[in-house]
């Protein structure tokens, strides 16, 4: 593709986004910021929510894991479904009737001040080490796309970015972002059906052809029943549920955009109807992976040596210039609807549970101002230090130890929403610390420890079950909540 016309299509889609900002962001404030004055359509919200959960590495990676691991993905995909429902039925309204802003205010009611600071800061790592690591990689396909064309050297490529997201989410906060998710998660889609038409129709494929090859394909097997496989049904499908109420109910960048909605039975048809279209979305990916390698094998094409990179090079070289440009869309749309909310959930978060910036009297929007813009020079930083290693296997390997830090996160809301006992809060820093510590090196040491078991996605479960025997084992002695 000609890099003056990549620099049309991303110059173009930021337009698009600066005008939605500029119409959603008047008269805005912090509550707006925050919490979009709790007026969000619902469906709205959960067209915009598909496109944030099928970040940059999703929309790269899930068609290219088909060939490594054909379609056991659908298994953890079944027990984010469930999950949801949990989300739906218990913490939905659990929040709505606190009336939180950030969620982790729940656990300082719960348990004390020590265990509220704890729960924001693990969110607040986790979710700048996992959007910066979303946005890196968006960063590195349009480096190679346009900007290595004229010799702009990568720290420029992810401050023109960075700088452009800010740029549009720093009055509106979470108002703008309902709005610009839903065009992002449109374009998302649409590169994936206009991919799936290119290669059918170079293929020769009727509709029907199209199905038949996808179901008849090996590449669709979707269970796997080894115990020891760490695709196994049972610990992914469990991993699914889990995970799924760890990284979207217990995750202040997902449930800020639920707590838009204008009641809780309007956040409720959100998730129901979100998680249906996330679903055939899924499977929608899939499907496009089956068929990548069917056309790369029919073609002759070499499948590339990292499953990540085929639907890039198919996408950007052998489908044509509007799927190309459709790709590039879909990339972007990917990455920055993560990020975006990312940088305005890491602000609110940090405004709200560090700062208590509601109940201050004084310069509350300059503060949120500075704090949006601080998060923005952090995550910059990120992506500088993940593009040092010059190694995505290393950069891979971080994002990975992030996501153990949503264990002490679910074992804290778990045991404060299944039993009653009060506990020491100042030694529940020291438990949230020492759970992922022992849940990495159990899951470093599985194969020789356990007869070859390696784990999963269901670490996460021994992570948030060793808090929560913490927990229970910091009772306090006589002592129980109301």
């Amino acid at each position: 593709m000609s890099p003056l016309l990549v620099f049309g299509v991303i110059a173009a889609y930021f337009i698009v986004l600066l005008g939605i900002s500029h119409f959603t962001s008047r008269k805005a404030d912090n509550e707006t910021f925050f919490t979009a004055n709790r007026q969000s359509p619902w469906y709205l919200v959960a067209f915009g929510m598909v496109g944030a959960s099928l970040s940059g590495v999703t929309f790269i990676s899930v068609p290219g894991e088909v060939g490594n691991s054909n379609w056991t993905y659908l298994q953890f995909v079944m027990g984010n479904m469930v999950g949801y429902a949990v989300i739906a039925f218990v913490l939905i309204p659990l929040f709505y009737r606190l009336k939180l802003v950030s969620i982790y205010e729940y656990l300082r009611d719960r348990f004390g001040m020590r265990s509220y600071y704890t729960g924001s800061v693990f969110f607040l790592i986790s979710q700048t080490i996992g959007a910066s690591f979303r946005l890196f990689l968006a960063a590195v396909v349009l480096q190679i796309a346009f900007f290595d064309a004229f010799g702009i050297p990568f720290y420029v490529t992810v401050l023109t970015t960075i700088i452009l997201i800010w740029l549009y989410t720093f009055r509106g906060g979470i108002k703008t972002i309902v709005w610009t998710d839903t065009l992002q998660t449109t374009f998302l889609l649409l590169a994936v059906v206009i991919s799936i038409i290119m290669i059918i129709d170079q293929m020769g494929l009727s509709f029907s052809e199209m199905i038949s090859t996808v179901s008849e394909s090996k590449m669709s097997t979707i269970f796997d029943w080894d115990w020891r496989s760490d695709r196994n049904f049972y610990k992914t499908f469990l991993a699914g549920i889990f995970i799924t109420i760890a990284m979207n109910g217990l995750d202040q960048n997902v449930m800020q955009k639920n707590l838009t909605c204008k009641n809780q039975k309007d956040a409720q048809k959100n998730i129901f109807w979100f998680s249906i279209t996330f679903f055939f979305s899924t499977v929608l990916f899939l499907s496009l992976g089956v068929l990548l390698y069917k056309f790369a094998i029919d073609q002759g094409i070499s499948i590339p040596e990292r499953s990540d990179d085929l639907y890039p090079l198919l996408a950007l070289n052998h489908f044509g210039i509007l799927a190309g440009v459709v790709f590039l869309l879909g990339i972007i749309a990917a990455a920055f609807s993560s990020a975006d909310s990312a940088l305005t959930a890491l602000t609110t978060s940090f405004c709200v549970d560090i700062l208590d910036l509601p109940n201050k009297k004084t310069h509350q929007k300059k503060t949120r101002l500075w704090v949006h813009i601080g998060f923005t020079l952090l995550m910059f930083l990120v992506i500088i230090i993940f593009n040092s290693f010059n190694d995505t296997s290393v950069v891979s390997a971080v994002f990975k130890v992030a996501g153990f830090t949503y264990g002490p996160l679910l074992g804290l809301f778990a045991f404060g929403l299944l039993n009653k006992r009060a506990v020491k809060d100042r030694f529940v820093p020291i438990i949230c610390i020492l759970a992922p510590i022992i849940s990495v090196i159990v899951d470093q040491n599985s194969e020789a420890w356990f007869n070859g078991y390696q784990f999963g996605f269901e670490i996460l479960l021994v992570n948030a079950g060793l808090t929560f025997l913490g927990l229970w084992l910091n009772h306090k002695n006589g002592l129980d909540v109301k």
